[in-house]
């Protein structure tokens, strides 16, 4: 059975127990994120834990593994009650849909899947990997992301990507006939790119999203080609000021057109939100699986913090001879679990519930920082008491989450 037959209308939609010091006090829902972590070809700009073998992988045997450690995740997280899967790499499109579906068919097996559950897999918009969605959607797949991140050929290459725009908006096109939820990511502030040209782009892309996009501003991280481009002078991108008119244009643009922002880097029509990323912004819990993937679940031991071995041949010795790949398990304190709350709550539109992080971090907010930050008008409350950021203040968000988090 896989997870696709157990997406059943018939069955009843029953809210998960809250088992005293087991779960949650507000029950985000339960992921399951899943690290492919190999792609064709490493990208400039990425520091993700993606990796390139000119050998052929040997994907059952990565199967049998993914299997090890999800069995050995739901024995640390029994009784959940999964609502969103997401296969993200590395290039996930790059498994055939046989290993998609033995993936799903095992997290079927170890725990309970709703009949709601989003299951997401990313893609690469190639026309070879295009050609595989039709099984990904047999083997359960319900939404497809694709990282298109430019829609002119020569910010194609100079991103390193391997497809055209033809090609990107002919997987586009298959995707819209294949699933009813799709998502594209563009990046912007590139090398180069005028408020005019990226308004042009954007406005292109979302007349080609359905209810999705993933806009993220261009910045060089450390320990990548970029960087070291960057560094030597041979990379030039949009200075401060620009990077800001450009991520106004970007808001301003989203607004008129119906897909305003619900995380600050997310776009989507109301009732589109990714709710996998959704479980990690509102702080539910999730198992990391696969290479280099993060996870937090609360076991009897309290809340922990995972991380898995990023290697890829490593992993696959430490699975082999452990039944799992983590390296890290950290229990997290009350201090802890509040800052990440608040950091990774604050960045939805939304909002936190102050009570929320009260109760995981055993103190309130202090009121003299948030009616500074009000004053500033950074921050506001709603009307049901919510907290949440300012269009004013998320251009500044890390020092706004610094100083509530102080």
């Amino acid at each position: 059975m896989n997870v696709k037959s157990l997406i059943n209308p018939l069955t009843a939609y029953l809210p998960r127990a809250k088992t005293a010091g087991a779960l949650p006090p507000y029950d985000a829902g339960f992921g399951v994120y899943v690290h492919w972590p190999f792609c064709l070809a490493k990208c400039p700009y990425c520091d993700f834990n993606s990796h390139v073998r000119h050998a052929r992988i040997d994907e059952q045997r990565y199967l049998e593994a993914f299997r090890r450690e999800i069995a050995h995740m739901a024995a640390l997280a029994p009784g959940r009650r999964v609502t969103s899967i997401f296969m993200g790499g590395g290039t996930p499109s790059l498994m055939s849909p046989g290993t998609v579906a033995g993936i799903l068919d095992c997290i079927g097996e170890n725990w309970e899947v709703s009949p709601k559950v989003e299951v997401t897999l990313e893609a690469n918009p190639t026309s070879v990997e295009a050609e595989r969605f039709r099984g990904y959607r047999a083997a359960g797949v319900n939404r497809i992301s694709m990282g298109i991140q430019a829609l002119n050929d020569a910010d194609l290459k100079a991103l390193g990507r391997m497809h055209t725009v033809e090609e990107a908006m002919q997987a586009v096109d298959t995707a819209s006939k294949i699933f009813e939820r799709y998502s594209f990511d563009l990046i912007y502030a590139r090398s180069g790119q005028t408020p005019d040209a990226w308004r042009r782009e954007l406005t292109e892309g979302i007349a080609r999203a359905a209810e999705h996009l993933s806009l993220y501003q261009l910045t060089i991280e450390d320990e990548t080609p970029f960087k070291k481009l960057h560094q030597a002078g041979k990379l030039v991108i949009p200075d401060d000021d620009t990077a800001r008119i450009l991520y106004d244009l970007t808001q301003e643009v989203c607004e008129q057109h119906g897909m305003p922002a619900y995380e600050i880097s997310n776009h989507a029509r109301k009732g589109a939100e990714c709710r996998h990323n959704l479980v990690y912004w509102r702080y539910g819990e999730y198992a990391g699986i696969g290479p280099g993937a993060h996870g937090r679940l609360v076991t009897s031991r309290g809340r922990r913090a995972l991380a898995i071995e990023k290697n890829p041949e490593c992993w696959l010795n430490y699975v082999a001879r452990d039944g799992h790949g983590v390296i890290e398990d950290e229990a997290l304190s009350s201090e802890a679990e509040g800052d990440e709350f608040l950091l990774m709550g604050l960045r939805l539109a939304e909002g936190i519930d102050p009570e929320r992080y009260s109760a995981l971090s055993g103190r309130t907010l202090n009121p003299d920082r948030l009616a500074t930050l009000v004053a500033e008008k950074l921050v506001e409350t709603t009307a049901d008491g919510r907290v949440r950021v300012t269009p004013h203040g998320f251009p500044v968000l890390d020092a706004v989450v610094a100083d509530l988090a102080a």
